[in-house]
């Protein structure tokens, strides 16, 4: 197949996803990648796997200081209508060039990327999610305001302008594709809430090789977790956790995160103090640093909201440790309860209990490691993953 391959992501789980499967179908098809100057082309560059790189400039509007802060929603939305253009300008060239298919991945501005509203050609959109920001009531915004600035800026017709546009495109690019692929059950459901569409649910998977054990060093008896600083992370939740066992036993808390908001990290920092948690965040870590800190850690804890899959526990896994993670989300799909880790709700005290209890039971943490690497062995290659993601490219070309 001649295959057009749409993304504009920045670096993190999406971008890995999408390096790994091009990886793959490089070997038997040919790949064309159009991307934006805004995505990251050096965090898992694809151009080893592709044909040809087509890069399209994109530029923000400027946005304003205060006093004139409250005019950045309109420029939020000129951006939306400047990349409506640009789309259309993308679609026609892919068009012009004859690919069998087109595989389009998301974009960091518009989420669903606005290219689909305007292809010819067939198109698979996998949506790892739906953008949460239009769609669900926020957990926590550290960068909130409260007071009669948060009253305004429910009143403001600039933000609700915003909002209304980028609801509007995002449904209408969603729902354009011929085929919308999920990483999930929970984001098949969300999908078909949303968009009153049937997706197909197409499985992700791990490096086995790159995600192994091996015999790392640790500084002390800690625990890990990994994901953008940001609140829905649930990274609050850990340390409120960590904070129920008991303090001779507590496990300082290892963060890695790809990119940081800078109030939470701040919050997430005096919230440890508080509680006595011992708390270390690093940034912007290759893929062979966190191999290494996988294999450091003395297991893995979880508890992002609602997270659409998350690759952090088969990382994980494949590296040969247990995770202990909340019972909600995609992690219900990957974390065997009781056999690879525990699965907990959304309970703190109960969480600290399932920390603690792995903690002295390094027999039973051992146990559930072993059948970790063996679970995610038999299921979650990216070679099954690929083989799926395949199957689906030609049943929409023939």
């Amino acid at each position: 197949m001649k295959i057009a391959v749409y993304h504009d992501l920045p670096s993190g789980g999406a971008k890995r996803t999408l390096y790994e499967s091009m990886k793959r179908l490089s070997q038997r098809h040919t790949l064309d990648v159009y991307t934006l100057d805004t995505a990251d082309r050096d965090f898992c560059d694809l151009r080893p796997y592709s044909n040809a790189e087509y890069v399209f400039h994109f530029s923000p509007f400027k946005r304003f200081h205060s006093p004139l802060g409250r005019l950045n929603q309109l420029q939020r939305w000129r951006d939306l209508q400047k990349l409506d253009q640009l789309a259309r300008r993308i679609a026609g060239e892919i068009d012009d060039r004859e690919y069998d298919i087109v595989f389009a991945q998301p974009c960091m501005w518009t989420q669903a990327p606005l290219v689909l509203r305007y292809l010819r050609t067939p198109t698979l959109y996998y949506c790892h999610e739906p953008p949460r920001h239009l769609y669900e009531n926020q957990y926590r915004d550290s960068n909130a305001k409260s007071g009669w600035r948060g009253a305004l800026d429910s009143a403001d017709p600039l933000i609700r302008l915003y909002r209304t546009t980028a609801q509007r495109l995002d449904r209408l690019a969603v729902q354009a594709a011929k085929s919308v692929l999920v990483n999930s059950t929970f984001i098949h459901d969300r999908v078909k809430q949303i968009y009153g569409i049937d997706s197909i649910i197409c499985y992700l998977g791990v490096d086995t090789d790159l995600y192994s054990p091996n015999a790392a060093d640790a500084a002390e008896q800690h625990v890990l977790s990994v994901g953008a600083i940001q609140p829905h992370k649930g990274f609050d939740f850990l340390i409120e956790s960590l904070g129920y066992v008991d303090p001779a036993a507590r496990p300082a808390l290892y963060l890695i995160g790809n990119m940081e908001n800078a109030a939470e990290k701040n919050l997430l920092q005096a919230l440890a103090r508080e509680k006595g948690v011992n708390l270390r965040i690093e940034v912007g870590v290759d893929q062979a640093t966190l191999v290494q800190r996988y294999n450091a850690a003395t297991f893995i804890v979880y508890a992002p909201y609602n997270e659409p899959f998350g690759l952090v526990p088969l990382e994980a896994m494949a590296c040969g440790k247990p995770v202990v993670g909340v019972n909600e989300g995609g992690v219900k799909e990957t974390v065997l309860n009781h056999v690879t880790g525990v699965l907990v709700e959304r309970h703190a005290e109960s969480f600290g209990r399932a920390v603690q209890r792995l903690l002295e039971d390094s027999t039973l943490a051992g146990q559930y490691g072993k059948n970790a690497r063996k679970h995610v062995l038999e299921k979650w290659s990216w070679e099954k993953s690929v083989e799926q993601l395949e199957n689906h490219m030609l049943y929409h070309v023939h």
